[in-house]
């Protein structure tokens, strides 16, 4: 019959001819016909990097989860253990991981924070933001007092004016001072610990002329 090609038979099997507008193209046994077919199938194009449009080739690189909040280019909060003032005050504050409420006995303004017991300094960026953020307050004192650059960077993002350390400390035995002039200064930012002597407190702003006053009214 017209335009059928006959099927030759080889040692290998039955053999398949193509014919394009009357010319033979190729003639191939049909085992090795059904192999290169089920191979290009599986096969996957292979085209250089070059090639593909950059969305494409950004593709390639390993995958980076981006942060939640990237860090902003807002001024960084300062660091304090003293406001400068003219004013003979100083500042007492007390963490609420130390007393369970507030040390009623002084009958004078002091400043309570929530430093928290784990410490913020050397986690990741995302990590200081999402701890700093819930408590959603202006002056921060970390925990232990320790901080990182990363820190003051959350401390920025989420609204924090100001990062509040002591100079003088209250302890049992009496104050201390870690630096400077071994007495209070107005201005100094004193923290108290539990089981403080007061008294001994009192004395020591009374012998210096200064009195205690609310540290959010001076660095609000």
């Amino acid at each position: 019959m017209a335009g059928k090609l006959p099927v030759r038979r080889s040692a290998g099997g039955p053999s398949v001819r193509w014919r394009s507008r009357g010319a033979v193209l190729l003639s191939v046994p049909a085992g090795v016909l059904a192999a290169v077919l089920f191979l290009a199938g599986c096969a996957q194009p292979v085209v250089p990097i070059e090639r593909l449009g950059r969305k494409a080739a950004e593709g390639v690189r390993p995958h980076v989860r981006p942060l939640a909040a990237p860090p902003s280019r807002l001024p960084l909060p300062p660091v304090v253990d003293h406001v400068p003032t003219r004013d003979r005050v100083v500042f007492l504050t007390y963490d609420a991981t130390d007393h369970p409420a507030a040390p009623g006995e002084l009958r004078l303004p002091v400043s309570r924070f929530t430093p928290g017991l784990r410490p913020l300094a050397g986690t990741p960026y995302a990590t200081q933001r999402a701890a700093l953020c819930a408590r959603r307050t202006r002056l921060l004192r970390p925990p232990r007092g320790a901080y990182d650059p990363t820190t003051l960077r959350a401390a920025a993002d989420c609204g924090v004016t100001a990062v509040v350390l002591w100079r003088a400390t209250l302890t049992p035995t009496g104050l201390t001072y870690p630096r400077g002039p071994h007495h209070l200064r107005r201005g100094d930012i004193v923290r108290l610990l539990p089981d403080a002597p007061t008294a001994r407190l009192l004395d020591a702003l009374r012998r210096r002329n200064l009195t205690a006053a609310r540290l959010e009214d001076y660095l609000g």
